[in-house]
């Protein structure tokens, strides 16, 4: 059964049981810590501490920093997220979903306009309900990715007739990361549980 204990957004420690629900970290120290990362890179320290970073090839396929291939079910071809940004093998990063975790990411396709910045409603609704979490724009520059934390070990591919296109992947997958933040994102990792539950529920 997976874990449901609160850890910290900065050193991935136990929070305090006191810690108000919409805390992120365990101390004030670990929040400072935090903020300043932010700063300086706007992805989740979440990410960036987990040793699951390839390269990706202009046709989408993964990467080691060496420049060969890559899979997102082998951790020996994986490395971390500064060797991967120091690598010059294909034309950027991608961020592995593993199982030992749970961090997961919903991929919006089409649901953006690169000129005005405007969602559409189904995308914008669902942006919406995942709340204060890292979302930023996919390699297409007409796509999302919501990364949050919520229990999924399956992939599900979701098409209905308004246009909506999701598909949310828990692990054997890896993301194009692009590091560019949607909107005023944060730079943290939210619980997605009701928003991948109410996904799925409806057909």
């Amino acid at each position: 059964m997976m874990k449901t204990e609160r850890l910290c957004g900065w050193c991935n420690g136990d929070m305090p049981i006191t810690a108000r629900a919409d805390a992120r970290t365990c101390s004030t120290r670990c929040r400072v810590a935090l903020h300043r990362a932010a700063k300086k890179n706007p992805l989740p320290v979440e990410l960036t501490t987990r040793d699951r970073w390839v390269r990706r090839a202009a046709d989408k396929r993964p990467l080691t920093v060496a420049g060969m291939a890559a899979s997102s079910t082998d951790s020996r071809t994986w490395s971390t997220h500064a060797e991967a940004v120091s690598s010059t093998a294909g034309v950027g990063l991608g961020f592995v979903l593993s199982d030992v975790d749970d961090v997961v990411c919903l991929d919006l396709d089409h649901c953006l306009n690169p000129l005005t910045g405007r969602l559409v409603p189904w995308a914008a609704a669902i942006v919406r309900d995942a709340g204060a979490t890292y979302v930023e724009v996919s390699p297409s520059g007409d796509g999302l990715h919501i990364f949050g934390r919520a229990d999924v070990r399956h992939g599900r591919r979701i098409r209905r007739p308004d246009g909506t296109a999701v598909e949310i992947y828990g692990t054997g997958r890896y993301i194009a990361m692009t590091g560019r933040r949607h909107g005023n994102a944060p730079s943290v990792l939210a619980d997605l549980s009701c928003v991948t539950s109410a996904l799925t529920a409806r057909r």
